[in-house]
């Protein structure tokens, strides 16, 4: 029992190093269970687990079948462990859309702004997550839950801990609302593109100085995916 332990710990620190040394990045995708199984000599149940624990901790989002959607995909690299405990309690609690919608806009309007007023904006990540959600082949899912990732890198951008780590506790209910939201989206597709541009008008405000329209444009995304799913 302790071999197979240390087994599947092994591969998830694999992987948890090359998230942490950049070889992965969000949007890539993990080998295949027995592909992973055979580059790292380890049983198929030891890679499951580890995918597991991945997926819990907010670093992987899998899907079952086969084709270019199957697998695990990478939605975000390793963080603190505090905002794990404002997880569970945004979980216990089961907080309004609206408000959690509101909390949102308080926050990461502050947050753009706030950026927008620094000389030098530390972006590589939300670059990085920009790209990833321009692959075709994403789901609504893997989307959306980049996109949450992407919120939360400008947060964590910010050098504030507090701030960051009260949205990485937001992100689940974040990424629950969103998702539940798309189901009710007629084209998809239009509403990915015209995230994807809000996306970069935020980016754009950001890095030109512009603290009104990073605001604004903040706003705007987020209170326009909210009318559009509850209309």
């Amino acid at each position: 029992m302790a071999d197979e332990k240390r087994t599947w710990q092994a591969v998830l620190e694999h992987v948890e190093t090359a998230l942490l040394d950049g070889t992965l990045v969000p949007g890539d995708r993990l080998p295949g269970e027995r592909a992973l199984a055979a580059e790292l000599g380890v049983g198929r149940s030891s890679v499951r687990e580890a995918l597991r624990v991945l997926e819990v901790l907010g670093l992987i989002r899998t899907a079952s079948g086969s084709g270019p959607q199957s697998g695990a995909i990478i939605v975000a690299t390793p963080r603190g462990g505090m905002s794990a405990l404002l997880r569970l309690q945004v979980a216990a609690k089961g907080f309004a859309m609206k408000d959690i919608v509101g909390a949102r806009l308080v926050l990461e309007t502050s947050v753009a702004e706030e950026l927008a007023r620094q000389e030098h904006p530390t972006l590589a990540d939300a670059d990085t997550l920009l790209s990833a959600m321009d692959a075709a082949e994403l789901t609504p899912a893997e989307f959306l839950t980049l996109d949450a990732q992407f919120h939360l890198s400008l947060a964590e951008a910010t050098g504030n801990a507090v701030i960051a780590a009260t949205m990485a506790g937001l992100r689940g209910a974040i990424e629950r609302y969103v998702l539940e939201g798309s189901e009710r989206i007629e084209d998809w597709s239009a509403t990915a593109t015209r995230l994807r541009e809000e996306h970069t008008a935020i980016i754009d405000a950001i890095r030109s100085g512009d603290p009104d329209a990073a605001r604004s444009h903040t706003h705007r995304h987020i209170s326009g995916y909210y009318a559009q799913i509850t209309s």
